[in-house]
C-alpha cells in the first residue's frame, strides 16, 4: 500500500528502543503537507526530546544498535521531502531500498563518537531526482561509511562528501545526469581518505571534484559522455592542487563539439598522480593531465606544465 506521513518515522539512538523498518516491495512512504523539502521521510539514531543520556559519552549511544537496518519499498519524497537520514548510532544497513525526487535522497550525518564514526552500509540502493537543480543524490557528513552497488539519476550531484565525511568507500556507483548546467558533478569530495572504486560518472558536466586539498583514491573509476550536453566536459576537476590517486582510471569523450577536459587544476603545488589512463587523445583540448601522467615523458611532461600554467594564468 501507500503510506502518507505528515512527520517523519524515526527510530531511536537508544539501542533498548531502536527497531528495523522493514518495507514490503511494493509498499511506498509518501510526505503528507511536509513543511520543509530538507526533513528526510525516516530519521535513524534520533534522541529522543528531553533524553538526559550524553550522546558523546554514554556508550549505547556511541555503539548503537548494529541490527538496526531498512529494507524494501519506495520513498517517495515528491519533491516536498528528503529521503533517509543516519543521525546517530552506529551500524546502520540500508539495502534493496528505492528512493525518488527528494532533495536529499540519503544523509549520513556526523556519528556521536569522537570520529564522527557511523559505520553505515548501504547497498542495492537507487534513488532517482526529477533534474532540479542543487538535489543530491547521496550526502556523506560522517566517516567509515561503506556505499555500494548504487544507482542514482536526475540529480544535480550524485555523491557529495562534507569536510568531516572522510574514509567512506564507494563501491560500484554510478550517478547519471539530466541537467544541461555547467555546475554538475557526479562526485564531489571536500575531505581526504575516501576511496571510489569502479565509479561510473555518466554525462555531468564534471565527472569527480575535489575542493580545497581534498586527497581520495580512485581505481578503475570512469567517466563518459554519450551527447555533447554541457560545453565543456571534464573528468576530474580538482578546485586547488590536485593530490589524489587515479588508477586505471577511464575518460570517454564524445565529440569535438564541446571543450573535453581530463584534468583541470586550481593550484600548482598538488603532489597527485595518474596511472594507466584511458582516454580518447584525439578529441581532448587541455592536456594538463600529462603533467601528472607516471608514464608521461619529459617532452609529455613539459607540454602538460605548459597547458596547467596556462590555464591557471588564463
Amino acid at each position: 500500500g501507500t503510506y502518507n506521513f505528515s512527520d517523519p518515522i524515526v527510530i531511536s539512538a537508544d539501542p533498548a528502543k531502536s527497531v528495523s523498518l522493514k518495507l514490503s516491495n511494493m509498499a511506498i512512504i509518501k510526505p503528507l503537507n511536509w513543511a520543509d523539502p530538507t526533513v528526510p521521510l525516516i530519521r535513524v539514531g534520533v534522541s529522543e526530546e528531553g533524553d538526559t543520556i550524553d550522546a558523546t559519552v554514554d556508550a549505547a549511544y556511541m555503539t548503537g544498535n548494529e541490527s538496526v537496518s531498512i529494507t524494501g519499498g519506495c520513498i517517495f519524497g515528491v519533491g516536498t521531502a528528503s529521503g533517509i537520514s543516519v543521525e546517530g548510532g552506529v551500524g546502520t544497513y540500508i539495502y534493496n531500498v528505492s528512493i525518488k525526487t527528494t532533495p536529499i535522497g540519503i544523509h549520513i550525518k556526523q556519528g556521536p563518537n569522537a570520529l564522527g564514526a557511523t559505520y553505515v552500509n548501504v547497498d542495492n540502493v537507487n534513488i532517482t531526482g526529477n533534474d532540479k537543480r542543487d538535489w543530491i543524490g547521496v550526502l556523506v557528513e560522517g566517516t567509515y561509511n561503506t556505499f555500494s552497488n548504487m544507482r542514482i539519476a536526475s540529480i544535480n550531484f550524485g555523491v557529495k562528501c562534507t569536510e568531516t565525511g572522510s574514509k567512506n568507500i564507494f563501491r560500484n556507483i554510478h550517478p547519471l545526469c539530466g541537467i544541461q548546467s555547467q555546475e554538475t558533478a557526479g562526485f564531489w569530495d571536500l575531505s581526504d581518505g575516501n576511496v571510489y572504486d569502479v565509479c561510473y560518472s555518466d554525462q555531468f558536466a564534471i565527472g569527480f571534484r575535489t575542493t580545497g586539498y581534498a586527497a581520495g583514491i580512485y581505481n578503475n573509476c570512469f567517466c563518459f559522455w554519450y551527447s555533447s550536453q554541457q560545453e565543456k566536459h571534464t573528468a576530474f576537476k580538482a578546485d586547488k592542487g590536485f593530490n589524489s590517486i587515479l588508477t586505471n582510471f577511464k575518460a570517454d569523450f564524445k565529440d569535438k563539439e564541446t571543450k573535453n577536459v581530463v584534468l583541470s587544476v586550481g593550484a600548482i603545488d598538488g603532489t597527485g598522480r595518474i596511472d594507466n589512463l584511458s582516454t580518447n587523445k584525439d578529441i581532448v583540448t587541455d592536456f594538463t593531465y600529462l603533467f601528472y601522467e607516471e608514464n608521461s615523458n619529459l617532452f609529455e611532461k613539459i607540454y602538460g606544465f605548459f597547458y596547467l600554467i596556462f590555464g591557471l594564468i588564463g
